[in-house]
């Protein structure tokens, strides 16, 4: 990160254009139209969504018609196949149908199909993130206590369903002088990420906001950067899943920095 102020608030504004041109890209969150529960469709009609869509175990079946117009790994589908977890980017799924993307995910052994569809009405109407323009006092110096080992704590999600949610340690910092610390889980590659609300929550941003702050120095010293606060999933579809703050994640200081909301249509 730089150390002139002029170049960070450039490397923002680069940062926060990349961010706004991936939200509004044609699998962006803005396509999500729906994630239905199969467990919730037991004869295997999704609504909305071609095929026949059962699962078996690990695996979740699909069976499609020529009328379906599905498409496996690029091949018209008629009959049926198997299929597991999608792992990759939403463009990169194996099932599509007149462009829409078909996901299929699985959480706490549960399977759904999400439908991705680049014409979506919310992707239609998107003009924009709301962001607090740069401001560098709301980059501080952060510390990170791993914890002895992995803890999962149970809390809300955006659709009303209580998950486990998995966290590694505590970011520790100082906000005007004020110490404050945040529950955190560990990335694959390293970066921390915390889902927290703060005294802005609800009244001038959406109500918690992600942050990602980049892998921890070998003596656990981290930069915590509120400038990248980011909007959840939930914030662009209500068909996603977004945890809830753990305990302790809220913040009772206004923290006016970083994306806020959705630009009005």
């Amino acid at each position: 990160m730089s150390t002139d102020p002029r170049q960070s608030r450039q490397d923002w504004l680069d940062w926060h254009e990349r961010r706004e041109a991936a939200v509004a890209a044609p699998y962006g969150p803005l396509s999500l139209t729906g994630t239905y529960w199969l467990a919730d469709h037991p004869g295997g009609h999704v609504p909305a969504v071609p095929g026949v869509w059962r699962e078996e175990g690990d695996e979740v079946v699909l069976t499609a018609g020529a009328e379906d117009a599905v498409t496996v790994d690029g091949k018209p589908l008629v009959g049926t196949v198997r299929l597991t977890a999608d792992q990759g980017p939403v463009h990169a799924s194996r099932v599509e149908s007149a462009g829409r993307r078909l996901v299929v995910m699985r959480r706490e052994g549960l399977w759904a199909v999400r439908d991705f569809d680049p014409e979506s009405a919310a992707r239609r109407a998107f003009r924009g993130i709301e962001a607090t323009p740069y401001d560098e006092r709301w980059v501080v110096p952060g510390f990170f206590r791993p914890y002895g080992e992995e803890r999962s704590v149970r809390v809300e999600n955006a659709d009303g369903r209580e998950r486990g949610l998995g966290l590694s340690g505590e970011l520790a910092f100082a906000l005007d002088g004020a110490e404050h610390t945040l529950q955190v889980a560990v990335e694959d590659d390293g970066s921390l990420w915390a889902v927290f609300s703060d005294a802005t929550g609800g009244r001038d941003s959406y109500r918690f906001r992600f942050l990602r702050p980049a892998a921890p120095a070998a003596d656990g010293s981290v930069t915590v950067d509120f400038n990248r606060a980011l909007l959840p999933p939930c914030a662009f579809a209500d068909h996603f899943i977004c945890p809830f703050p753990p305990p302790g994640n809220t913040l009772g200081v206004p923290v006016a920095a970083g994306e806020r909301r959705l630009v009005p249509a």
